[in-house]
C-alpha cells in the first residue's frame, strides 16, 4: 500500500501544484486521471523521489519515500512521459546498460533478463535494431521494458499513451494489464479510456487537487438515471451550454451529441443513456468549474 498524506508543493514561480493531496493506492492498476496541467506529473515526480515536496508524507508500507529515497530507487520503476534514447544502439544494447546501472552486473543473470524483458514487450525480435528506428509505441515498450528491471514493486507510468496509434495502444493496455497484477502500478493520464480499460481503483485530480477516489465502475453505478442525450443542431450548442448542465459534446455522423446531467427528466427529447467513465470524469470537472465561478 502506498500512503500519501498533505502533500503539496508550490514552485518558486507561484503555482501550487499540489494541494494537501491525500491517497491510498493498493496493489494493481490505480488510475491518475486529469487534465493537462492537474499537478498529475508533479506527483508522479514527487513520488518517484526525483523533486522535494513542500509539506507532507508518503509511506510504502514502513518506507519512508520522501526521506529513504535511495531505499525506494531500488524497488522503482518509472517510465516518464517525455525520456531519452540513445538512437544509435540497438535494444539490446541499451537495456543490457540500463541493467548495469540497476545493479544487474552479473554477465549471464544481465543477459537472461534482458532476453526475458524484451520477450515480454514484444521486442524479442527487433533486438538488434537501432532504437532510432523505432515507432512510437515500439519505443514505449521499450520504456516500459527498462521500468521493469529490478522486478519492481512500484511502477510509475506517466502519460504513456500519448501519441500512440489505436493499434499501439491496444497491443500497450494489454502489456500493462499483465505486468499491473502482482504490484503497484500508478498510471497517469488524461485519456479516460486508459483508465476505464486497465485500473479497478482511480483518482481525478485537477488544480492540484484530489476531486474524487475510489472504485470507477461504483462512480459510474451513482450516476445511473441522471446522465441524458440528445442530437442537436450545431446552433443549438451554445443555447443549451447555457441552459442546462452539459457534461460533454461530440459529433455523430457530423451532427453534435450532448451529455447533460440531470437529477430529474429533463424532456425536450433527451433519452438516458448508461454512464460511462468519461461521464464521471466530465461531471466531476464540471462540479470544480462551478464551485470556483459560485
Amino acid at each position: 500500500m502506498l500512503k500519501i498524506e498533505n502533500l503539496s508543493k508550490t514552485y518558486d514561480n507561484g503555482i501550487q501544484a499540489l494541494k494537501n493531496i491525500t491517497l491510498e493506492i493498493p496493489k494493481g492498476m490505480f488510475g491518475l486521471l486529469g487534465p493537462n496541467g492537474a499537478g498529475k506529473t508533479t506527483l508522479m515526480r514527487t513520488i518517484a523521489t526525483l523533486q522535494e515536496a513542500d509539506t507532507g508524507t508518503i509511506h510504502m508500507d514502513s518506507l519512508d519515500v520522501l526521506r529513504e529515497k535511495e531505499e525506494v530507487r531500488k524497488i522503482l520503476g518509472y517510465l516518464p512521459q517525455e525520456f531519452g534514447i540513445y538512437p544509435r544502439f540497438s535494444a539490446e544494447a541499451m537495456l543490457g546498460h540500463f541493467a548495469v546501472l540497476k545493479g544487474i552486473t552479473g554477465s549471464r543473470v544481465r543477459k537472461e533478463t534482458v532476453k526475458h524483458l524484451l520477450q515480454v514487450t514484444n521486442l524479442w525480435d527487433v533486438r538488434k535494431q537501432k532504437l532510432g528506428t523505432y515507432s512510437g509505441g515500439m519505443r514505449q515498450r521499450f520504456g516500459v521494458a527498462q521500468a521493469l528491471l529490478g522486478s519492481p514493486d512500484l511502477i510509475i507510468l506517466d502519460e504513456p499513451t500519448a501519441g500512440l496509434d489505436p493499434q499501439e495502444r491496444h497491443r500497450f493496455l494489454n502489456l500493462l494489464s499483465e505486468i499491473g497484477e502482482n504490484v503497484i502500478v500508478i498510471l497517469s493520464t488524461h485519456i479516460v479510456e486508459d483508465v476505464r480499460e486497465l485500473c479497478s481503483k482511480m483518482a481525478i485530480i485537477a488544480e492540484g487537487r484530489v476531486l474524487l477516489s475510489g472504485d470507477p465502475r461504483a462512480f459510474a453505478a451513482e450516476l445511473g438515471g441522471k446522465i441524458w442525450q440528445k442530437a442537436i443542431g450545431k446552433d443549438e450548442v451554445e443555447t443549451y451550454h447555457n441552459s442546462m448542465a452539459v457534461i460533454s459534446t461530440r459529433l455523430l455522423a457530423g451532427r453534435p451529441m450532448i451529455r447533460i446531467f440531470s437529477e430529474a427528466p429533463p424532456g425536450n427529447g433527451f433519452e438516458p443513456v448508461t454512464p460511462a467513465l468519461e461521464d464521471v470524469y466530465f461531471t466531476t470537472l464540471r462540479q470544480l468549474d462551478n464551485s470556483v465561478t459560485a
